[in-house]
């Protein structure tokens, strides 16, 4: 089971329907999201956990994903297959996380950051982020490589992430006002909110998502496939400063497609269905490039 999104926990306002975008694309007139940026950092350190509709107050709210961290170090690490672990260690683990949320982090770079204050194995590591993947608190992104480069200028490793970007402030310890000045750090965790709600929205048509990078610094920061292989080039960024920088990857992957299908005639890729560009800004529209910008407040199924 995964957390609420943002529709579902009545934060976004669903004027703009994603499976609507995948069949009626060129309905896209536009659309403004009523979430503002104090918002979007309140439902990013709240979570989309249903217990805390329950709750009145907006620290009551916030009181559940640091319940959740601790519940899941202290005791759940251990209950869900009846081996003892430590709960310092678990923090650890999931500490690093937060500091390499929707990276590409080697285990090394996690490892050599969780020996600076334990003394934890490689195949301990292993078995505690096993554990935490069966917790449904740990939800990597697997590498998309299709064959528009070499092999060896893709990379494949796993994009780091947590089911809820809730459980990263958690293990931050910080409060939504926090990142009133630390906007580098807010980034990546809108990241993450955009990739649990993503993955929720996709659900109901067997979607999966995975990302692109290569070594030449061309990316895409999700990949959004349906079942019937139709697929979505998505780039996530916070403001509108980033708009055109995402815009621009997102082009040049398909141009890649392009020439690639010029190239290998009886192989073809299919070429991207959509190309969005989803912001924590309030306005969406349609670029001239065909790109779609659309404000995660206004997103649905």
């Amino acid at each position: 089971m995964y957390p609420m999104s943002l529709f579902e926990s009545g934060e976004s306002n669903g004027e703009v329907s994603l499976k609507n975008l995948f069949d009626n694309p060129d309905s896209f007139e536009g659309c403004h999201s009523d979430l503002t940026i104090d918002e979007i950092k309140f439902a990013i350190c709240r979570g989309g956990w249903p217990a805390s509709l329950n709750r009145k107050t907006p620290g009551a709210q916030l009181a559940i994903a640091k319940d959740l961290f601790n519940q899941t170090c202290n005791v759940d690490i251990s209950n869900i297959d009846g081996v003892k672990r430590n709960s310092q260690w678990a923090k650890a683990i999931l500490k690093s996380y937060a500091r390499n949320l929707c990276a590409l982090a080697e285990t090394k770079t996690i490892l050599a950051d969780i020996n600076a204050t334990c003394d934890m194995s490689r195949q301990s590591y292993y078995d505690y982020v096993s554990a935490l993947e069966k917790l449904m608190i740990i939800e990597n992104v697997d590498a998309w490589s299709p064959a528009i480069r070499s092999k060896t200028s893709i990379r494949s490793s796993q994009k780091r992430n947590f089911i809820d970007p809730s459980i990263a402030t958690a293990a931050f310890g910080v409060s939504p006002e926090y990142f009133d000045k630390d906007y580098k750090t807010l980034g990546f965790l809108f990241e993450s909110l955009c990739i649990r709600d993503l993955k929720i929205y996709s659900s109901n048509n067997d979607g999966y998502l995975s990302y692109y990078r290569d070594r030449l610094g061309l990316e895409a920061d999700a990949v959004l496939h349906l079942n019937d292989g139709r697929y979505a080039l998505i780039e996530i960024k916070l403001g509108e400063y980033g708009v055109d920088e995402g815009a621009k990857h997102l082009c040049e992957i398909e141009r890649l497609v392009r020439e690639y299908n010029k190239k290998e005639r009886q192989n073809h890729l299919r070429i991207p269905d959509l190309k969005l560009v989803i912001t924590a800004t309030q306005f969406g529209y349609r670029r001239d490039d065909g790109v779609l910008v659309i404000p995660i407040g206004c997103l649905k199924d």
